[in-house]
């Protein structure tokens, strides 16, 4: 593999000459610049990443932190941060925690800093300490898509409110004549998708419904997940009319569920979820979900952190000092495709 070097020697200019035409920076004439790019396009001359990082004190990447990249929804995201971060000329590593707070530790420890300037947080089950004391060290982290925008972490982070989104899931089987709702929560009960069900019952109980009565389940955030709450749900409460799920993965699980039962989508059973991943646009019948703003959160995410990476004046110094961004994107909208419909004669 040709050096920079080489390059500088095939174009009878400065080693110097040759990173500054490729970093965009200094004052090089239009002519040599022109030089320089013939000899390393004639050389076929790739930058060293690392050599450049350890040169320059910083790495032209940015590491995105996942639960699972088995999720489609974060693969969706991952590659519009991509996407956000290839137009400002940097490059993304993904790390997959597996929701494991110590693999978290071990990328936070190996990567950010050295190989990564910033890093950017998706519903990686990191404790946040490590998160801040990963601030003090001189890499930046902004949280993505933070489910409270009232109730901020005290961290950097792009927030969306997904408790309006419970609340227009709900609201549509209302508006369907669907009283007899069951809920589908895809976390703990003070889990992740906390806000999701909280806006849900918040458009329960406005339609005079007790909230309470409303049978719920809690499940991984999985189709297997979804499935095996729906078929509990149906079979302890065969009056249900619909079902509201937290995200698209558990939706298309209890589709399945009802369609093992022998039930008809949604000529007996209407189906909602959120957030609006691919599959739920594939799906058989298409998914009704709550789309949620994905790219510009995204967008979004990147230039809060590479603006913070590029003022490191505005990060926090000591422990306890916070002083967190929080930006909140366009509200969630609701899509309505075919698992949804008018509740069924006779079931009132």
């Amino acid at each position: 593999m040709p050096t920079l070097n080489e390059v500088a020697a095939a174009a009878g200019v400065t080693p110097a000459t040759v990173s500054n035409v490729l970093r965009g920076k200094g004052r090089v004439g239009e002519a040599t610049r022109q030089r320089v790019l013939e000899a390393i396009a004639a050389l076929g001359y790739r930058p060293h990443l690392p050599a450049r990082a350890l040169a320059e004190g910083r790495a032209p990447t940015i590491a995105l932190m996942v639960s699972s990249i088995a999720n489609p929804f974060y693969p969706e995201f991952a590659l519009a941060v991509e996407n956000a971060l290839r137009r400002r000329g940097q490059f993304l590593i993904i790390c997959n925690t597996a929701g494991d707070p110590q693999t978290g530790r071990a990328y936070l420890d190996q990567i950010a800093g050295t190989l990564s300037e910033g890093v950017l947080v998706m519903n990686a089950n990191l404790d946040f300490e490590d998160l801040r004391m990963t601030e003090l060290r001189g890499a930046p982290v902004v949280l993505c898509m933070w489910e409270r925008p009232l109730d901020p972490p005290g961290l950097p982070c792009v927030a969306v409110d997904f408790r309006s989104a419970g609340e227009l899931a709900a609201k549509h089987l209302l508006e369907l004549g669907h009283r007899r709702i069951g809920a589908i929560v895809g976390s703990k009960v003070y889990g992740i998708h906390a806000a999701r069900y909280d806006g849900f019952v918040d458009a329960i109980g406005a339609a005079g419904l007790d909230a309470a009565a409303a049978p719920v389940l809690y499940t991984p955030d999985t189709t297997q997940g979804g499935y095996a709450a729906a078929l509990e749900l149906l079979k302890a409460h065969p009056d249900l009319t619909a079902l509201f799920t937290t995200n698209d993965l558990p939706a298309l699980g209890a589709m399945q569920a009802a369609a093992d039962l022998g039930l008809a989508v949604p000529g007996d059973l209407s189906v909602v979820g959120i957030t609006d991943i691919q599959l739920a646009r594939e799906s058989r019948p298409a998914l009704t979900t709550v789309a949620v703003p994905t790219v510009e959160a995204a967008e979004l995410a990147v230039a809060l952190l590479l603006e913070l990476i590029e003022a490191p004046a505005a990060r926090p110094q000591a422990a306890g000092e916070r002083e967190a961004r929080v930006c909140v994107t366009s509200a969630p909208h609701l899509i309505v495709r075919a698992s949804t419909g008018q509740v069924r004669e006779g079931s009132l």
